[in-house]
């Protein structure tokens, strides 16, 4: 395909249609993606309807946006790359680069949207405060997981379960409420906080306020309350520009503390604005309000503990678009017949907070920080025979062809030092080295946190027999990544961006140099669940911590000689490792290092696994310089790979 053609092209857009009762329906990410398209008015995409059996949208019209040009097709037909993403998903023009997952399909809708009519303020401020909304990945944040999976999950089971009565409300929706219940933190929220204060104080004398028209003027019919909040946030939400501020408050009022300022309440689910945030939760909550309203008798007894949710509901309601986007999506907002009044207060024994702590099955407790240094954890190791070893590197001199490599392949020749780049061909040469004597023709490498590409592109020119996939959250290093690859014309390779969890797809070996924190865990798991070998450089210990899916210690060995806290002091020492520190401090977070990593082998190792912990060669080209290596259990009728790994020789 030509740059010409690529750009008289749409990028692909694959919606999910599921049935249920042998009729197709909807699933909430698919709704979600659908209102937000319609709320941007958005052209730029050709939009593909994905069902695993045949069937016709044609019952899902009243769904769908009339001007939505959206085309039946079959599971089984998909483009290799969509195939092994969950869906929602997007391909870009080139059919090399997907994007997965909800949360990163609806911001490149907004990124799409805003690159073709950039005067799309509206749409731009969806992205919100550094447009950062919703970016971070779900398996790091609480609050993306809750948004992106919890609570559409939730909505999803109660929808499948229409025997439901609803005596007890989803922990993903009490959370929601607990959060609206608290204060909101904005940026340089103190000017906005000294008018609330203004307002509230000239308000007891019965006086009008100043400061009323600095902000919006009218209150518009229906509106849930006139507080300073709503107004400032309706008011960034206009089409017309707002009044700059004309006057100061008062000198009694700039005289008060920040501390002693009134808190500002939540207007829309992030704070004080509405955000892609929004767009997520309202159709799951329209969702789950029609179901608890269609159960009467059960209704009042369950709403009354979400006033905060049902309050924003109606928020969101307020927000210019809103309601016609929904309506042409087929949600009917003004049918849900909500009551957002009248509803008894809930008692100090089933508040939010008390009823979230009955679901988690969690007690108040109040635990004293431990305090101690690596040695003493160390030592306690020793004592019950647990001591890092590092395997010997199998070929400590082996090094790529740099100087005949192509240029964009070469490190240097990106925005590094020439000090750096010398140490990340080094690390590259250990990774390549590993993977390649596991690598077979036609077996799929995924470079799992990928960056730039430096990885990934090394391994695709190095093993043109086979397929390499580079998968990378942020949307930036991936587009560079792709870049690279064309301009070294490799037709092996593919790109998704998305988080983790949203790669399905079938693969041999899956590699991560310098992966941070809990994301080498997250890759070790990936790597198991696929049965494919692994071959990972940590990094960031001291990010490590209790998560979603893993706790710490991971193996039965540490787990029965160590506390958790005991652990953490091994992953924060080792981090201490840099060049600049003491020779023996060093050498201790190079035992801590080796520990943590130990641990891993061992967890890994009740999969059947066989795993090396090793240093890469030589030691000075990473403080973080460990290397996990794992090869999976033997299958019968499969190739062994589990044999002695040797030098790599390459033509």
């Amino acid at each position: 395909m030509t740059a010409s053609e690529a750009k008289q092209q749409h990028s692909s857009l694959y919606l999910e249609v599921c049935s249920q009762n042998e009729e197709p329906r909807l699933p909430l990410h698919t709704s979600i993606v659908l209102f937000l398209f319609s709320y941007c008015e958005c052209k730029t995409f050709k939009v593909f309807l994905v069902s695993n059996k045949p069937t016709s949208s044609e019952p899902l019209r009243s769904q769908l946006p009339v001007s939505l040009d959206a085309s039946d097709i079959q599971l089984e037909a998909l483009p290799q790359l969509v195939k092994g993403c969950r869906l929602p998903a997007v391909l870009d023009e080139t059919g090399s680069l997907c994007r997965a997952g909800l949360a990163v399909v609806l911001r490149h809708i907004i990124n799409k949207t805003i690159e073709a009519d950039p005067s799309r303020n509206d749409v731009l401020a969806l992205l919100g405060f550094k447009k950062t909304c919703l970016k971070a990945c779900a398996e790091v944040s609480k609050w993306t997981r809750l948004c992106e999976i919890g609570i559409p999950s939730a909505v999803e089971e109660h929808l499948r379960n229409p025997t439901d009565q609803y005596q007890q409300l989803p922990l993903s929706i009490l959370t929601l409420e607990r959060r609206l219940a608290e204060p909101v933190k904005v940026h340089n929220d103190d000017k906005i906080r000294r008018q609330k204060l203004q307002e509230q104080r000239q308000n007891e004398k019965n006086e009008p306020p100043e400061s009323q028209g600095n902000l919006d003027s009218e209150s518009k019919p229906g509106q849930v309350c006139d507080g300073l909040e709503l107004r400032a946030a309706l008011a960034k939400l206009s089409v017309d520009s707002v009044p700059a501020l004309t006057t100061r408050e008062n000198s009694e009022i700039r005289k008060v503390k920040t501390t002693d300022l009134p808190p500002l309440e939540h207007v829309f689910a992030e704070g004080l604005y509405f955000t892609l945030t929004d767009v997520v939760l309202l159709p799951c909550i329209y969702q789950y309000l029609v179901r608890a309203c269609s159960l009467r008798t059960h209704a009042a007894s369950t709403l009354h503990h979400l006033p905060h949710l049902l309050r924003w509901y109606s928020r969101v309601q307020e927000v210019p678009g809103v309601l016609r986007a929904a309506k042409a999506c087929g949600i009917l907002l003004s049918d849900t017949r909500v009551p957002t009044s009248g509803l008894p207060e809930p008692s100090a024994e089933d508040n939010p907070a008390t009823l979230l702590l009955q679901e988690e099955g969690q007690e108040v407790t109040t635990q004293l920080p431990f305090v101690g240094g690596p040695r003493p954890t160390i030592t306690k190791l020793k004592e019950n025979g647990i001591e890092s070893v590092f395997a010997p590197h199998p070929c400590p001199s082996w090094t790529l062809p740099w100087d005949s490599l192509p240029g964009a392949i070469n490190p240097t020749e990106g925005k590094m030092s020439n000090i750096r780049a010398v140490r990340k061909m080094q690390q590259l040469n250990n990774l390549v080295a590993m993977v390649a004597e596991l690598a077979r023709p036609g077996y799929t490498i995924v470079d799992f946190c990928s960056g730039t590409g430096h990885v990934g592109i090394v391994l695709a020119h190095t093993l043109p027999d086979c397929q390499v996939i580079l998968i990378e959250n942020k949307e930036e290093s991936l587009v560079r990544a792709q870049s690279r690859s064309t301009q070294l014309g490799l037709k092996n390779i593919g790109f998704i961006q998305a988080n983790l969890d949203y790669f399905t797809g079938p693969f041999q070996i899956g590699v991560a140099l310098h992966a941070c924190g809990v994301a080498t865990d997250m890759v070790m798991e990936h790597c198991i669940q696929a049965g494919a070998a692994f071959v990972i450089s940590p990094c960031c210990y001291g990010f490590i911590q209790n998560a979603v899916k893993f706790k710490f210690p991971k193996s039965k060995q540490f787990e029965e000689t160590l506390t958790y806290k005991e652990h953490m002091i091994l992953c924060r020492f080792a981090d201490q490792t840099a060049i600049q520190l003491p020779p023996e401090r060093r050498l201790i977070g190079k035992q801590c290092m080796g520990l943590v990593d130990l641990d891993r082998s061992w967890a890994a190792e009740t999969h059947g696994y066989s795993v090396r912990v090793m240093t890469m060669e030589p030691e000075s080209c990473s403080p973080k310089n460990n290397m996990l290596v794992g090869r999976p259990p033997q299958k019968s009728g499969h190739e062994v790979i589990a044999r002695e790994v040797e030098a790599p020789v390459h033509n």
